[in-house]
């Protein structure tokens, strides 16, 4: 497996892992709310949605970081669960942009490791 698609997945799951935190435990908090712009009243209203949404991130994490650590005894699988949870999380930020073009911040936060993940594993195949 090629080090460059490992370690760009790797990052893309760690990110993924700091929004888990942000919208699953810290919805709420002052800080998450101006990064999300949210209001706190609104924050209060979403935060069973916001804490649903993060462990959708936390479990493309695992996939990817799975993706990873199975790189190193089989290629094929490595690539496979990379591709799926990299893929996912590019997918769920060109989903962002285009629903709402005034995210395009936050999708190219979102998007840009997994999108080098993506396009790292498919130039090593």
């Amino acid at each position: 497996m090629d080090i460059v698609a490992a370690v760009f997945a790797a990052g893309a799951a760690l990110l993924h892992v700091y929004i888990w935190v942000l919208e699953s435990f810290r919805w709420t908090e002052p800080a998450t709310r101006k990064a999300f712009g949210t209001s706190e009243s609104d924050a209060e209203t979403t935060k069973p949605m916001a804490y649903n949404q993060g462990f959708y991130n936390l479990f493309l994490a695992i996939i990817t970081l799975a993706g990873v650590v199975a790189g190193g005894t089989d290629s094929t699988v490595g690539a496979t669960l990379m591709l799926a949870g990299t893929g996912s999380m590019l997918a769920a930020a060109l989903v962002l942009v285009t629903h709402d073009r005034s995210m395009v911040r936050a999708a190219l936060t979102q998007g840009t490791l997994p999108a080098l993940a993506v396009l790292a594993v498919l130039l090593s195949r």
